[in-house]
């Protein structure tokens, strides 16, 4: 009789609150710090974390993911692999800036940024048919690379949301709006090839 395959677990962390995501910057792979905020956030959250039975600890290389990385491990002391291919969207020439400051200074260039269009992308940023791509990759090769393990991932907004989307088969850019709250607590289960998402946006470790 075969042995049933064990469930791989991704638990996936959006990094703290930075000094821009209160401006209402858009961050891209540019990076600001953690507000005092942001790293309250990760530091109640890395308590919830301690007895997770976490195996790996895997992070976007960018400097605010890293840094939540490193109070998330807090207690787990474990090695953490840092992944390109975990980092927010690329945005190009709007990183910096609010989307007020976009509509004034490039206000045809910037005409099509809401829109849904999922091969435009502004000068030197990435589409979102390029990033859904990275993205939905860069999870399935660490399912595969750490089968029958519970990963802690911790990675961005951008990235979240692209792979919600993927799971509940919506197009890529689909206007639904989804809940990703800084510090979150997603966790996504695959077994027999099959995605389910089991927790999602939870922040009931804030008032811990």
């Amino acid at each position: 009789m075969l042995a049933h395959p064990a469930s791989t677990t991704l638990i996936i962390i959006r990094h703290g609150e930075t000094e821009w995501n209160r401006a209402g910057r858009i961050q891209g792979h540019t990076d600001s710090a953690l507000t005092a905020d942001g790293i309250a956030q990760a530091e109640a959250c890395a308590v919830r974390l301690k007895d997770d039975g976490i195996d790996q600890v895997i992070s976007s290389d960018l400097g605010r993911a890293q840094h939540t990385a490193t109070l998330l491990n807090t207690h787990l002391q474990l090695p953490v692999q840092y992944h390109a291919a975990l980092r927010e969207r690329c945005f190009g020439i709007a990183e910096g800036s609010t989307y007020a400051e976009l509509e004034t200074t490039y206000p045809e260039l910037f005409s099509r940024v809401r829109e849904v269009d999922q091969h435009y992308a502004v000068e030197g940023a990435e589409s979102r048919a390029m990033f859904h791509q990275r993205v939905v990759g860069a999870v399935e090769t660490i399912a595969a690379d750490h089968a029958g393990k519970r990963v802690l991932m911790v990675t961005h907004g951008g990235v979240l949301g692209a792979i919600n989307r993927w799971l509940h088969q919506l197009p890529i850019s689909s206007p639904h709006k989804i809940d990703i709250p800084n510090v979150g607590y997603n966790r996504i289960v695959q077994t027999d090839g099959v995605w389910r998402i089991e927790a999602w946006g939870d922040v009931s470790h804030y008032s811990q």
